[in-house]
């Protein structure tokens, strides 16, 4: 290889913000035809700039696979970097902007359900009162779509677990603290009205959960399994609370939930959940604060990814 291809640098080369766009693109969708139409440009164009690319870095970024195409290993880390400083670019206008309205602001955060209930929302709450223009969105979701969506730059930072990271130093977390979990029924239930709290009355109704590889499913088997009981019945899965809600709101049914969920909604006036008296000491994984490797948060989203640790330090 040419000397001035290992000591210049790539920008040096001639390589343009075009160019990184398209190997961004390709690493989320290695396909030229599909790359080419989601940013804008004919086949060809996308073909011209691809070619460009590997005369400019002095390899093959790909290679054909049938009718598509793959990354080479050079190709992936050159799409994982341009993401990067895409996503880099993007974080600083927002941040200029910020600084150009004063006290406005756009933060995107994501969160597994029970921090998004016990961390997110008052850190929320007191970011609005000290920032009342400050406008933030929330996603309520798994840890693997949110960790997704943080590698996309759909979000600023998660709250949730590391899933579905193929290479763990993409991303930095700051763990704070695991997750007990209840098992929450509605208020009439016929477990509290009895007052059973025998392993083999609750194992003998359905639950509702999540899949079992996912990691509350895991956390329930598991824990079952050590106290020598099988896995409960399941008649029906979901991943989503309110549906979890509904269910147990017209049914015998028990869901295993985080014990801060519960607490909350089970301690109103008026309620209709409940909480079973028996602790199985169901633990699920610690949870922590993610972001992108590398990576700066604007003022407002550090302000509340602040403001998330503090409260979680609080409660320890």
């Amino acid at each position: 290889m040419n000397n001035s291809f290992r000591t210049s640098s790539l920008h040096q080369r001639g390589l343009k913000l075009s160019h990184l766009r398209l190997m961004a693109t390709l690493g989320d969708r290695p396909q030229v035809s599909v790359a080419a139409t989601l940013l804008g440009m004919t086949q060809p164009a996308a073909s011209r700039l691809l070619a460009e690319i590997e005369r400019i870095i002095g390899q093959p970024v790909h290679q054909r696979e049938g009718r598509g195409l793959s990354l080479t290993s050079s190709g992936q880390a050159l799409a994982r970097r341009a993401a990067r400083i895409l996503q880099e670019l993007d974080d600083a206008g927002r941040e200029i902007e910020e600084l150009a309205e004063g006290s406005k602001g756009e933060v995107r955060i994501g969160s597994v359900t029970a921090p998004s209930i016990e961390h997110v929302l008052p850190a929320v709450q007191k970011a609005r009162e000290l920032n009342p223009g400050l406008l933030i969105e929330v996603i309520v979701d798994t840890s693997d779509n949110l960790c997704k969506a943080l590698m996309a730059g759909r979000i600023d930072f998660a709250v949730g677990r590391l899933v579905g990271i193929s290479d763990p130093s993409l991303v930095e977390m700051q763990v704070m603290e695991p997750e007990p979990v209840s098992l929450m029924v509605r208020h009439d239930h016929p477990l509290l009205k009895s007052g059973s709290t025998a392993l083999e009355d609750v194992i003998r109704h359905d639950w509702v959960m999540p899949s079992p590889d996912s990691v509350l499913g895991r956390a329930v088997i598991r824990r079952l399994s050590s106290l020598g009981l099988p896995p409960p019945r399941q008649q029906l899965s979901t991943a989503s609370f309110l549906l979890t809600l509904a269910i147990i709101r017209d049914s015998d049914s028990i869901a295993p939930v985080a014990k801060a969920v519960a607490d909350t909604f089970a301690q109103d006036e008026g309620t209709v959940y409940g909480v079973l008296p028996m602790d199985l000491r169901i633990e699920v994984e610690p949870y922590g604060l993610i972001r992108r490797s590398g990576s700066t948060l604007t003022p407002a989203a550090s302000k509340i990814a602040g403001l998330i640790l503090e409260g979680s330090r609080a409660k320890r």
